[in-house]
């Protein structure tokens, strides 16, 4: 007798049913995913503050740096900035040691996922690797600024791990700590206004 094939999918809030090992845009829905993103925390938790900072807020930011970084970049760059991290909304965030313990398995699963979100929202399944470039600059940058804010870093580690950031980019930028409601809100209205601009 053959055992039994374990379930791989998730419902979403939404009523849709995301197969993990074969996800398809129809299954993907923008309010699943900033729900999701806002509710999971970066860095493990490890943060001060009251709140978790989510991946929506980090994600929030990284757009916003990376419109700063290449101020030329079409609409459809900004929206994939911001969609960089969209697959944890069901795989979670990981912390780079874990990714590396866990093997090239997580990383399928999230080129496939990404694949299918990013049809889903109109940009190419795989994006080019000069924005793709591009856009892990300014994850960089918000892992800086996320290190030495709330993480616990001191300036010099998180040098060493994420490199020094321009100062006239973060200017006027800080860590915003708040309810997940509310990223969950931004982050949904953020991605509509990019859809409407492209």
């Amino acid at each position: 007798m053959a055992a039994k094939q374990p379930r791989a999918w998730q419902r979403m809030l939404s009523g849709r049913r995301l197969d993990l090992l074969d996800p398809t845009p129809m299954d993907i829905e923008i309010e699943d995913i900033a729900h999701g993103l806002a509710f999971v925390a970066r860095w493990n938790g490890q943060t001060q503050g009251d709140f978790a900072y989510s991946v929506a807020e980090h994600s929030l930011l990284v757009e916003e740096l990376y419109t700063r970084m290449t101020p030329q970049a079409p609409v459809k760059w900004q929206l994939a900035a911001l969609l960089h991290d969209a697959p944890e909304y069901v795989i979670g965030d990981m912390i780079s040691p874990v990714k590396a313990a866990v093997g090239p398995e997580y990383d399928e699963l999230d080129k496939r996922l990404m694949a299918a979100i990013h049809i889903r929202f109109g940009l190419p399944a795989t994006i080019p690797a000069t924005v793709k470039k591009q856009i892990k600059k300014a994850d960089r940058v918000s892992a800086w600024m996320e290190a030495t804010q709330i993480a616990g870093f001191t300036v010099n580690e998180a040098t060493r791990f994420f490199g020094k950031p321009d100062p006239a980019v973060i200017e006027g930028l800080a860590i915003r700590l708040r309810p997940p409601v509310e990223a969950r809100n931004d982050y949904t209205g953020r991605v509509a206004m990019l859809l409407q601009d492209c």
